[in-house]
Order: C-alpha cells, then structure tokens, then sequence
C-alpha cells in the first residue's frame, strides 16, 4: 500500500484523533495524533495495516516533550512515525507493553531519561543507571 493510501486509511479511521500528517518521503509518513489515542492508533498499526513495531524515541523540544513510534511495513518498505506531544510538566502516556512486548525496555529508558510516566507499564523501573544521577533529575530534559 502506498503512503498516500495509508495515509488516506488514517484519515478515515481516527480523523478525531489526527492533528496532522506529513509526507516525508514517498515511502514515510509521520502522523501526529492526540496523545490519547496512541493506543488505539497503535492496535489498529499492529492488527489493520499489519504494520511491525519497530521502536520509539523521544526528545524534549520546544513543544513539550515529543514521541516518536515507528512502525514499518516490510514488504514494501514503508515507514509511519506515529507522533505525540507530551505536557513537559506532567509527560504521561499509555504503555504500549500489552501490545508489544519491544515496548517494554524502550518505554524504561525513555521514563528515566525524560521523566515521562508510561501509564500501565509493568515494571516502570530505572534501567540504565540506576544512582548515577538524583532522583527527579532527567538528563536528557533541555531545563536539566
């Protein structure tokens, strides 16, 4: 399926929920979504377009705190970056773990480097270095 028809697809299914899609590259989309539709939005990833979870990533921009989920389509090499944008003063979100198992230790890292609480995770704990810097302190926060 080509972007534009994912594209197309998205648009039907979660036009409540889509704040935006951007066509990157013929074969990428991103798709920015309200932050509490990632659930649905990432089953429907998964289940519908039977795309693979790949991983996520985030940063701390100007907007707040952002997430990126990609998701890749390898038969045809197409790539959607599902994105979010979390409050920085309060980042939460849904885990994905009751999806994908390769959430878990993705969603760890980012809660302890960004502070971002990962609502349902089953074990929500520090994972990379543990007493290296104080609690509360994120290190990957632009006010830290």
């Amino acid at each position: 399926m080509k972007t534009d028809k994912l594209a197309d697809t998205i648009i039907a299914v979660f036009e409540k929920d889509l704040l935006k899609i951007d066509y990157l590259k013929e074969t990428r989309l991103s798709v920015h979504i309200n932050p509490g539709a990632i659930v649905n939005v990432a089953r429907f990833m998964q289940v519908h377009l039977r795309l693979r979870f790949i991983i996520a990533s985030a940063m701390h921009t100007g907007k707040g705190i952002e997430i990126l989920y990609h998701f890749s389509d390898d038969a045809t090499g197409n790539i959607i970056n599902v994105q979010v944008v979390l409050d920085e003063n309060k980042p939460e979100i849904e885990s994905l773990t009751g999806l994908f198992t390769a959430a878990n230790w993705i969603e760890r890292e980012m809660y302890e480097i960004l502070g971002i609480n990962f609502r349902n995770h089953p074990n929500l704990e520090k994972l990379l270095s543990d007493g290296n810097w104080a609690e509360g302190v994120y290190p990957y926060r632009k006010s830290n």
